[in-house]
């Protein structure tokens, strides 16, 4: 008989049923963020127009572009690059960056996301 006192090994998060959250980025939903065996966040964020540039001092991302625009870039420091979906990108802490057109990535951030390490120019 298995005990239903026992507390799960694993968590299953179902993203649209997360709120959204405004970020520079455009709209996120984050999760994991109180699984304490989790050194990460995951995100889905959908980017409407131009995104804020940025930068973290601690957390690297890593974007993976689930769709976007023809026409979707993807600005790193004084760089644009083009991008298309099946892409991945890893920013390191200090790359300053922003998204370029419509799109909706998946954002692995590490260690996991905190508000206070978004920092504008």
């Amino acid at each position: 008989m298995p005990e239903t006192s026992a507390k799960k090994k694993y968590q299953i998060v179902d993203f649209v049923s997360l709120p959204g959250v405004p970020c520079p980025c455009g709209t996120a939903r984050r999760a994991f963020a109180d699984a304490d065996d989790s050194p990460t966040t995951i995100h889905v964020t959908e980017i409407a127009d131009d995104a804020r540039v940025h930068y973290h001092k601690e957390h690297t991302e890593t974007y993976y572009i689930l769709e976007c625009d023809s026409d979707a870039q993807m600005q790193l420091d004084d760089e644009r690059v083009s991008i298309h979906s099946g892409m991945c990108i890893l920013i390191p802490p200090g790359v300053r960056h922003r998204a370029i057109g419509k799109m909706k990535i998946i954002n692995i951030v590490f260690p996991k996301f905190d508000p206070e390490d978004e920092y504008f120019d």
